[in-house]
C-alpha cells in the first residue's frame, strides 16, 4: 500500500456505495456535479451514513456558480451543517469569498462553529480566490484540516507547480489534496511531481439508462446520467498503491 489517500466525490448514494466497493479512504457526498457540486438532500446524506464503512464528508454549498453568499445563503448552509452534525457525519466541505477574492473568513468562521467537532475541508474556492497562497493561510487560521486545489487550473495536472507550492507552504501545517481532471493514467506522475498524500475525484461513468420507450419529443431531456464507476475507483487504487511499490 503507498499509505495515499483517494477521496470520491460521490453525486449519489449509489456513487456513494460503488467507491466504497472500489476502495476509496473518504467520501465527498454532493449533488449537481456537473456544475462543481451543491449539497445533497438531507435523506441522501442520512442514508449515506448508515451505509457508508468509511468516512464521510458532505458539500456545503447552496447552489452553482461563484462563492459569495448572502445571509440567506450563509444561514441556508449553516443549518445544512448542523444537520450533518446531528447525522455524524465525519466532516464537512466549505469555503466562501467576498467580493474582492478574499476568503470570507467570518461566514466560515460560523460554519465552522456549527460544525463542532466535525472535520473541516477548504474546498476549490481556494482556486477562484485572488491569492490562492495567502487563501491557504487563511484556511489554516481557520483550523481547516485540509484544502481541495487544481492549483487554480483547469484540472490538477496543469495546475501541478502551483500545488506543489502550496504543498511546500502548508509544511504540514494542513494537507493539500490535489482534485480536478485526476485520471488512473495520471494520478502516479501528479503524485510524484506535486508531494501530495491525498487525492479526488469524481472516478465517473454515464450510466446508461434502462428505459426501454424514450419519448423522441424530448430529445433535450437526455435519460442518461453520470456516476462514479466502482471499475474506475478500482484503477485509481491501483495506481496510487503502485506508487508506493
Amino acid at each position: 500500500m503507498s499509505g495515499l489517500l483517494l477521496e470520491v466525490a460521490a453525486n449519489s448514494l449509489a456513487s456513494a456505495l460503488a467507491a466504497q466497493d472500489g476502495g476509496a479512504d473518504r467520501i465527498e457526498l454532493c449533488e449537481n456535479l456537473g456544475e462543481g457540486g451543491c449539497t445533497p438532500s438531507y435523506a441522501s446524506i442520512a442514508l449515506a451514513r448508515e451505509r457508508l464503512r468509511i468516512p464521510l464528508y458532505v458539500l456545503i454549498r447552496a447552489r452553482a456558480g461563484d462563492f459569495l453568499y448572502d445571509a440567506l445563503e450563509r444561514e441556508l448552509m449553516r443549518r445544512d451543517i448542523e444537520n450533518c452534525a446531528r447525522l455524524g457525519c465525519d466532516g464537512v466541505v466549505i469555503g466562501a469569498l467576498d467580493a474582492d477574492g478574499e476568503v470570507d473568513r467570518a461566514a466560515c468562521a460560523e460554519w465552522i462553529a456549527a460544525a463542532g467537532g466535525m472535520g473541516l475541508t477548504f474546498h476549490r474556492a481556494l482556486d477562484a480566490a485572488r491569492d490562492p497562497a495567502r487563501a491557504l493561510e487563511d484556511a489554516i487560521a481557520l483550523g481547516c484540516e485540509r484544502v481541495l486545489t487544481s492549483g487554480a487550473a483547469a484540472g490538477a495536472p496543469a495546475g501541478a507547480p502551483a500545488i506543489a507550492a502550496l504543498v511546500r507552504q502548508g509544511g504540514g501545517r494542513i494537507a493539500v489534496m490535489a482534485g480536478a481532471g485526476i485520471e488512473p493514467g495520471n494520478v502516479a506522475a501528479l503524485v510524484a511531481a506535486t508531494g501530495v498524500r491525498e487525492v479526488h475525484a469524481s472516478a465517473k461513468a454515464l450510466q446508461r439508462s434502462r428505459m426501454r420507450y424514450r419519448n423522441p419529443a424530448l430529445a433535450g431531456l437526455e435519460p442518461d446520467w453520470i456516476a462514479s464507476d466502482r471499475e474506475r475507483v478500482v484503477e485509481l487504487r491501483r495506481a496510487l498503491d503502485a506508487c508506493g511499490a
